[in-house]
């Protein structure tokens, strides 16, 4: 569950890209195979969108030594599980069930904040644009107990448990488990029969297992309960249903869409957080892009949407190695407007 920046991830992997990456050929699958073993990273899935339509759909490499991937394969996405939450929740405040700035208090309060009156101004808002005031998990504080580290609205700092606060007040007001909710609104009407917010035994075999930088298997976490901000698992397809729905509107008003897509909070210049998505814009030709990633043990995923040109870029690994592709491939798949991005993330901060 750790939580690393885009920008830390492509200033780690640009500033040598230049010297030490070869200019592969993404069409070529051997080519990129032996990419991937170059920097003992297991498997890679693809898919780019195009016009809203996959124009190109790939899963390259192992799920382990001597098992080959399919298509399917089934992998941990991290962070990437907070779109999901995202998008639950704003399809219910779409349909006038829930509201941004109602504070969350109303339905749920952690007893470890009990008494303290910040509690009560905590808002769905504060939560997606990850200004809850809260660290990314409790375990990082002292004796482990959640606290505020500043007041809810004021100070932009991602956090991992925000999600978790909203899970359970979303469940303590519909009494339903987030994952029966995502079923309802989300999974089942877009045929993602592949996602689940717990582990499923089922999917095992084709189970892409997390590997660190040496190459060396890791486990796999296997939760027996919905976690909002983590560990969802899904594949390429299934996902990429997802984003091609987010790039019809997501089943949100276009109002509702045009608050999520705004600049709720500026992170640096040419860079900013809506509700949940982080915001590039400009990126040339008059578009903006929105972005989400994840990262955990043996895990790097991203995923990029061009929503004015409805083109889209998905990017799965098992790998600790695997956000070393991403200047690569965010250049390669969405040309210039990636370049941007890329060239966004790594200016240095005035």
């Amino acid at each position: 569950m750790r939580y690393l920046s885009l920008l830390l991830l492509l200033c780690l992997t640009t500033k040598h890209i230049k010297a030490q990456e070869p200019n592969i050929n993404l069409k070529d699958s051997t080519a990129v195979i032996k990419w991937l073993q170059e920097k003992h990273i297991p498997a890679l899935g693809i898919a780019y969108v195009e016009k809203g339509k996959v124009k190109n759909m790939k899963l390259y490499g192992d799920l382990k030594p001597g098992v080959p991937a399919p298509l399917n394969a089934v992998f941990n996405v991290a962070s990437i599980t907070k779109t999901i939450t995202t998008m639950v929740t704003l399809n219910l405040v779409n349909s006038g069930e829930w509201q941004l700035d109602e504070p969350v208090a109303h339905y749920w309060t952690d007893p470890d904040l009990k008494d303290d009156p910040r509690s009560q101004k905590l808002t769905t808002r504060d939560i997606l644009t990850h200004r809850t005031g809260f660290p990314n998990w409790r375990s990082q504080l002292p004796g482990g107990k959640l606290a505020f580290q500043a007041d809810p609205g004021t100070k932009y700092q991602y956090s991992g448990e925000g999600f978790e606060y909203l899970r359970r007040a979303l469940e303590s007001k519909f009494h339903r488990g987030l994952d029966q909710l995502a079923d309802s609104i989300i999974f089942k009407p877009l045929g993602m029969k592949d996602t689940h917010f717990i582990w499923n035994d089922a999917d095992e075999s084709r189970f892409a297992y997390p590997f660190d930088a040496t190459g060396k298997q890791l486990e796999a976490t296997k939760n027996t309960k919905p976690n909002a901000a983590d560990l969802l698992e899904t594949t390429i397809p299934d996902y990429t249903k997802f984003i091609q729905w987010m790039l019809q509107g997501g089943g949100l008003s276009k109002k509702l869409f045009a608050e999520m897509t705004s600049h709720q909070v500026q992170t640096k210049p040419g860079a900013y957080m809506g509700l949940s998505w982080a915001i590039y814009d400009p990126i040339g030709n008059g578009e903006y892009a929105l972005s989400h990633s994840g990262h955990d043990a043996g895990v790097h995923t991203i995923a990029f949407m061009f929503p004015r040109s409805k083109r889209a870029l998905v990017i799965f690994t098992n790998s600790d190695n695997g956000m070393q592709l991403y200047p690569g491939l965010i250049a390669g798949y969405m040309g210039s407007q990636g370049q941007a991005i890329v060239d966004i993330e790594t200016k240095k901060m005035p």
